[in-house]
């Protein structure tokens, strides 16, 4: 876990902004993971295979779609990989004055 801790010059405003942000992208980041999932779910289906298992046995040729479907298949794996760990971070923050 990580504690910002703001120290304020005239109020407690600031601490308050910055808050915001972190809520506004943590709001964005679950946004953009839905999405990636979503999209994920569309490979699983038509493979009958999870992302995981997917990226830890299969290769380009094991896809009707060859490489192009195997870039993007794991490219979006990766980048839910990604937002899962910044989303986590963000939502360990707790803040202090």
């Amino acid at each position: 876990m990580s504690t910002i801790y703001v120290e304020p010059v005239q109020n407690h405003s600031v601490l308050r902004l910055v808050e915001a942000a972190v809520q506004s992208e943590i709001a964005r980041l679950e946004l953009a993971l839905a999405l990636a999932k979503k999209r994920l779910a569309s490979f699983e289906q038509k493979y009958h295979i999870a992302s995981e298992k997917f990226i830890a046995t299969m290769t380009a040729e094991d896809l009707a779609g060859g490489d192009d479907e195997y870039v993007q298949w794991a490219g979006e794996y990766k980048l839910m990989v990604r937002l899962e760990e910044k989303l986590n971070q963000l939502k360990d923050v707790r803040f202090g004055n």
